[in-house]
């Protein structure tokens, strides 16, 4: 939700800033990068510390920062707690891991795929109402509704989460002299670079859409939101599918047929484009079948990154997150730099099409190294 339940606000921040569109677009790509960062550093530190006091104390991060972003006067000071706003990204990294802490690799991909699910709804919804948001309170109406379910998490964390690292005994700096096990193995990195290719396009849509629909397309703020959340229809479709048939069909071809499926997509797109028979519901339907490529694919991936060394799934969890939103703030950053009057909506396009096109790759790497020397 705070990735995204904001964007159809963009233009209007941008006035009130008295700023340019590139400026405040800074929000989503320099979120991500701190993102990318923290998660570098998040997985090993829970590795060493647990789960549980490093999410409470990730949670009350996000709180404050909220809160600066409510009492920002300029960009500039609305950019900083903005950054300091993705300690959340902890959520994430570290709700995999607990998962990870208690299933094996396909039972954790499933499971994984359900919890997604669960969190699809929020950015399918999230848009539609940051944009009613807007027109009945103000760019900042968003931002209230992110402090509230903050703290509404923190509460329901505090409450309810368990600890469920295995202790090892290990010092932080005997955490860290492990990493390199993990760095080594190249069954890793085919997962992180199909995650990060494969999702690529969907960050390159949050930076390039909140453009494409107001300029190209006219759409109103609340009309904007309410079509942001194609992507997350198919994304909660695809969490189900992977969900229910992980364990059956395993995580490898789970992962390549939601390349398949999502690169697909994209080049319908592009061929729509190239045939000027883009629309409004045909762009963003579009989108639907990308959402359920990544739903298929990103819990097996994810698994498999935590799979490869699973005494380090905090750490593989943290770094793998770290390379792919790594990889999401350039192409959200770049999507947004494409974009003119005079382009429409062709470099987005383009774009998409290249990183699907460029997941199916890695895949298919591990799938052959896995039959040369095992899992």
């Amino acid at each position: 939700m705070a990735m995204n339940i904001f964007l159809p606000s963009l233009p209007s921040m941008t006035t009130y800033f008295g700023t340019d569109y590139a400026v405040m677009q800074l929000s989503v790509s320099l979120y991500l990068a701190v993102n990318a960062v923290l998660q570098l550093f998040i997985g090993a530190i829970s590795d060493r510390f647990g789960r549980r006091p490093v999410m409470l104390a990730a949670l009350l991060g996000f709180i404050l920062a909220t809160i600066g972003t409510l009492l920002a006067t300029s960009a500039g000071m609305f950019l900083v707690f903005r950054m300091m706003q993705a300690v959340v990204v902890t959520a994430i990294v570290l709700s995999r891991a607990a998962i990870r802490d208690v299933l094996d690799d396909a039972a954790a991909a499933a499971r994984i795929g359900y919890v997604t699910m669960g969190m699809a709804i929020v950015p399918m919804v999230a848009p539609a109402l940051g944009g009613l948001l807007d027109e009945a309170f103000g760019w900042r109406g968003s931002f209230v509704v992110m402090l509230l379910v903050g703290l509404a998490v923190l509460w329901l964390s505090w409450a309810d989460m368990g600890e469920t690292r295995r202790e090892t005994g290990m010092t932080m700096r005997a955490t860290f002299a492990e990493l390199p096990e993990l760095i080594r193995a190249r069954r890793f990195w085919g997962y992180c670079a199909t995650a990060t290719l494969a999702s690529g396009a969907f960050f390159a849509y949050l930076g390039g859409v909140p453009y494409v629909g107001t300029q190209v397309f006219g759409l109103s703020p609340a009309l904007l939101g309410l079509y942001f959340g194609a992507p997350a229809i198919g994304y909660a479709a695809g969490n189900f599918l992977s969900g229910r048939y992980t364990v059956r069909i395993g995580i490898n071809r789970m992962i390549l047929w939601g390349c398949l499926l999502g690169c697909g997509a994209m080049l319908l797109l592009a061929g729509l484009h190239l045939l000027d028979w883009l629309s409004v519901s045909v762009f963003f339907g579009c989108f639907i079948f990308m959402g359920l490529g990544n739903g298929i694919l990103l819990p097996s991936a994810t698994a498999g990154m935590m799979s490869v060394r699973p005494h380090l799934a905090g750490s593989a969890s943290g770094i793998g997150g770290a390379i792919m939103i790594g990889g999401g703030a350039a192409l959200s950053a770049l999507a947004g730099a494409l974009l003119t009057p005079e382009s429409g909506a062709g470099p987005l396009i383009w774009l998409m099409v290249a990183t699907t096109a460029l997941s199916i790759a890695p895949i298919l790497y591990v799938v052959r190294r896995e039959k040369q020397i095992g899992p």
